[in-house]
């Protein structure tokens, strides 16, 4: 695999194992986005996969981040995001733009992109598995699905959204694709205190999420505080182990923690500690 996968790394970001659900968490200061398009950068770029199973497609679906920024980071790591759409490998749902905003007119779309409109969360689910079906019917490739910050329509709903519904809802949509790639926020604050229902919600779906995935990757800063060399820890938790043991190829997947750093330029260097 590339050097752009950081090689302590690669058993965690090759593609995972059908039906799998991989948690990634963030908090303030260490976000998430920079292990997100090294999932998509290794779904469409490794060669792990039998020529029988067909192509690998990615679909995003962004609540907090729009196109223009995935698409920045991927050319950072030599991916061209419009080829791969019109490839239809790649497409995007923008859950950002116009979800929460008065309609701007009709904006330009581009191919494989899908802008979400209505905030009602059964409109949203139905936009999403409809991206979904549209992308897989050609029946002979696996879909990755990328979820970024689903826990945004926690905070955006109100008493309108439970994180039942959250946890529902992303049921619904990963019976439809080979594996799924979600991220979430695991600020203390978030999950600690639980003093107002959007902490509740916000907790219960995080440990909800939490139980089912085959692993999870925690990113936080530094007990120690900031370093010069040092952005943050990434910490690896293995929950169902059978299902990725046993479709994984180099054996069990360890359970560990290492730092990491990211450069000016995009780059991530990951190392154990000591090094």
């Amino acid at each position: 695999m590339s050097t752009r996968i950081p090689s302590l790394l690669e058993p965690y970001l090759s593609l995972p194992p059908e039906a799998s659900l991989i948690l990634l968490t963030s908090v303030l200061g260490a976000s998430s986005n920079w292990l997100v398009i090294r999932f998509i950068y290794s779904a469409l770029q490794g060669q792990d996969a039998p020529p029988e199973q067909g192509d690998t497609k990615v679909l995003l679906v962004s609540f907090m981040r729009d196109l223009n920024f995935w698409k920045e980071n991927a050319r950072r790591l030599g991916l061209d995001l419009d080829k791969l759409a019109t490839k239809k490998r790649f497409a995007f749902v923008d859950g950002l733009s116009g979800l929460y905003l008065p309609a701007q007119g009709s904006a330009p779309v581009r191919a494989g992109q899908k802008v979400l409109s209505d905030p009602d969360l059964t409109a949203i689910s139905k936009e999403i598995q409809h991206a979904i079906e549209m992308y897989s019917q050609d029946g002979a490739s696996r879909i990755l699905l990328v979820i970024d910050q689903l826990d945004l329509l926690l905070a955006t709903g109100g008493d309108r959204v439970s994180a039942v519904e959250i946890e529902e809802m992303l049921m619904g949509m990963r019976e439809h694709v080979h594996a799924t790639v979600l991220t979430l926020s695991a600020d203390s604050s978030l999950v600690s205190s639980q003093q107002t229902p959007l902490e509740s919600n916000h907790a219960a779906a995080l440990l909800g999420v939490a139980h089912t995935a085959d692993f999870i990757m925690s990113l936080r800063l530094l007990d120690s505080g900031t370093a010069r060399d040092v952005s943050g820890v990434v910490r690896i938790t293995v929950g169902n182990q059978e299902s990725i043991t046993d479709q994984r190829a180099g054996g069990k997947m360890e359970q560990k923690e290492l730092l990491y750093f990211i450069g000016g330029d995009g780059g991530v260097k990951v190392f154990e500690r000591g090094q």
